[in-house]
C-alpha cells in the first residue's frame, strides 16, 4: 500500500470493536474518536470534565447520529482516578483498542496529586497504570492493541532517573521530550514482553506529525503564535493528524512494535506510514530500568 493510498476511506468496518481513547474530547483524540465511531466501533470518551466529554459526543452525534458512544471520566495525574476508569472499562464485554493519547505539553513546573512532575506523571505514568490495569481485559480480548501516542519531541529526550520529578532542574520543552521518549520506551518494553508470554495482544505507537490543537495553551499565546505561524505551510489539520493513530489501531498489516506517523521528509505532515525513531528509543536497558520505575512509582503491575 502506498502512503498516498491510506486515507480515512482505508480504514476497516469496526462493527462490534470497543475502543477506550484517553483525551477524547479535542484535538487527534476526539478525530480519531470521531473516525473509529463512524466506521462502526463502540467508543468510549476518555475525558477529565464529563461536561466536555458530553459536548464531545454530541459533536459526534451531529455527523453520526447512531454512534456507540459512552463516557469515562479519568484523571491522569491522579492514580485512584486511573484506577477508577479502569474498573470501569473493565466491565466492557471487550476491548479491543486502548488509545493512549492524552497529555500535557510544557506547563510551568508544578507536581500531580501523587507527587510526579506532571509531564512525566501525566504523559506516561498515568498511561503506565491505565494499561497496566487493563491487560487482563486486553488479553481476554482476540487480537487487542494498545496504541501508544508519542511525537517528534522524543528525539530530544533523555530519562533523567536522577531527577525525576524536576526539582533540581525544569526545563518545560526538556521534560516534554523525556515523557514522549518514555512513551515509545514504554511500547517496545511492553511489546517485548507481550510477545515474551505470547499474548495476542500487540503494543504499537504513533506520532501526528505537528497539527495545530489545544495542547499548546500553556505556550505564551504570542509565542505560539509565531511557531505555528512560521511553520504553518508544514503543518496538518487534526483530522489527518489522527491517521496515525487510526491507522496503527486498524490497519491489518500493523505489528507489535510498528511506530507510525506522517509521511513528510519532516515527518509532519502527510498521510501515516511506518516511521522510524530514535536509537535512544530502542535502548532496552534504559527501557528495562524505566519499567522498574514506573512499577515502583504507581504500584501497578502488569499480569504477563
Amino acid at each position: 500500500m502506498t502512503a498516498s493510498s491510506w486515507t480515512a476511506d482505508r480504514v476497516p468496518d469496526q462493527t462490534g470493536a470497543a475502543v477506550f481513547i484517553t483525551g477524547a474530547t479535542g484535538g487527534i483524540g476526539f478525530e480519531a474518536a470521531k473516525l473509529l465511531a463512524a466506521k462502526g466501533a463502540r467508543v468510549l470518551l476518555g475525558c477529565r470534565s464529563r461536561a466536555k466529554g458530553e459536548a464531545a459526543a454530541a459533536r459526534i452525534r451531529d455527523t453520526h447520529a447512531e454512534a456507540d458512544l459512552d463516557l469515562v471520566e479519568m484523571d491522569l495525574g491522579i492514580l485512584a482516578s486511573v484506577r477508577r476508569a479502569a474498573e470501569r472499562v473493565a466491565k466492557e464485554p471487550r476491548l479491543d483498542r486502548l488509545i493512549n493519547n492524552a497529555g500535557i505539553l510544557c506547563p510551568r513546573r508544578t507536581l500531580t496529586a501523587d507527587g510526579f512532575e506532571s509531564q512525566f506523571g501525566v504523559n506516561h505514568l498515568g498511561h503506565f497504570a491505565l494499561t497496566g490495569h487493563l491487560v487482563p481485559k486486553l488479553l481476554a480480548t482476540p487480537g487487542a492493541r494498545v496504541v501508544t501516542v508519542s511525537s517528534l519531541a522524543h528525539r530530544s529526550g533523555r530519562i533523567a532517573f536522577d531527577d525525576l520529578d524536576a526539582s533540581g532542574h525544569y526545563g518545560r520543552m526538556d521534560r516534554y521530550a523525556m515523557s514522549k521518549l518514555a512513551n515509545l520506551l514504554f511500547t517496545y518494553e511492553l511489546q517485548r514482553r507481550l510477545a515474551a508470554s505470547a499474548a495476542d495482544t500487540i503494543a504499537v505507537a504513533c506520532h501526528p506529525g505537528v497539527t495545530p490543537t489545544d495542547i499548546g495553551r500553556n505556550f505564551p499565546w504570542w509565542l505560539m503564535g509565531l511557531f505555528m505561524l512560521a511553520i504553518s505551510w508544514r503543518t496538518h489539520p487534526p483530522s489527518s493528524g489522527a491517521l496515525p493513530t487510526v491507522r496503527a489501531a486498524t490497519d491489518p498489516e500493523v505489528a507489535g512494535g510498528d511506530y507510525y506517523g506522517p509521511s513528510s521528509r519532516s515527518e509532519y505532515a502527510g498521510p501515516p506510514v511506518l516511521v522510524q525513531s530514535t536509537a535512544a528509543s530502542h535502548d532496552e536497558e534504559v527501557a528495562g530500568r524505566l519499567w522498574s520505575v514506573s512499577e515502583e512509582l504507581t504500584g501497578v503491575r502488569y499480569a504477563l
